[in-house]
């Protein structure tokens, strides 16, 4: 799995990253710390967490200096976000209010005095697209919410996390066999587009129109020695931040 960042001058520069670990605890026998000792990201989405809160030792908060606000699936081991902050949020907000959509600890969102936050990590499609229908609702659900959000914040929202969808064919390896697959069907693309067309910029892309770069590769078939990924992880914000995004 791999992950997105950026950089926005708000009031102050904030570096933002956003990783998709696959399972937390995991990720911290590994190399989690470490990251975060090198990175040093002011905000941390964290997306697949694959935990709640009291499996996991949360030592390294207090080390690094985080605060960190968990949702977690009611499925043990399974979905689940967290954001790690330097600094204490004005608010928290916890999945959609929707009940067909917040079991699976997909959302979280951090009110601060000049933006929002969004961490969210997408249901996937599945393959042959069997949960299709049911991404569909959510994709229309979370536009409806951002909306909601910004309208009760009144400020700019900036959105990260693990989207599931390749947006365009630059965004993964093999297009042409990829159309009818989970994660580059035309209506997860659709869906993604309308979040944009909501008000919303692809810092990536808006930074390197035609940088070929991904962020997932598939355990199967040498896919990252061969390079052939997907990129499904993004960092997006609302028009008015963009001249404070930063490489």
């Amino acid at each position: 799995y791999g992950g997105s960042s950026t950089i926005l001058h708000v009031s102050s520069m904030i570096k933002i990253l956003s990783w998709n670990v696959n399972g937390i605890r995991a990720i911290l026998k590994k190399n989690f710390v470490q990251f975060l000792t090198t990175e040093k990201p002011d905000l941390l989405c964290v997306q697949e967490t694959k935990a709640h809160e009291v499996q996991v030792d949360l030592s390294f908060l207090k080390t690094e200096k985080y605060f960190g606000f968990w949702n977690s699936a009611e499925k043990k081991g399974y979905s689940g976000t967290l954001i790690l902050s330097k600094k204490e949020p004005i608010s928290i907000s916890y999945g959609m209010q929707r009940e067909e959509h917040d079991k699976e600890g997909r959302l979280i969102a951090c009110q601060f005095s000049d933006f929002g936050l969004v961490n969210v990590y997408v249901p996937n499609s599945q393959p042959e697209l069997k949960r299709l229908d049911y991404r569909a609702s959510w994709d229309t659900a979370f536009v409806n919410y951002l909306n909601d959000l910004r309208n009760k914040w009144k400020k700019p929202l900036i959105v990260c996390g693990d989207f599931n969808v390749a947006h365009n064919e630059i965004d993964l390896a093999r297009p042409d066999k990829n159309r009818r697959s989970n994660g580059f069907s035309q209506e997860e693309r659709d869906g993604f587009q309308k979040f944009l067309d909501s008000g919303f910029i692809d810092t990536f892309r808006h930074l390197n129109p035609n940088t070929i770069a991904y962020s997932y590769w598939s355990a199967r078939s040498r896919a990252k020695s061969r390079n052939s990924g997907w990129r499904v992880d993004y960092v997006c914000c609302n028009k008015e931040l963009l001249p404070k995004v930063k490489r």
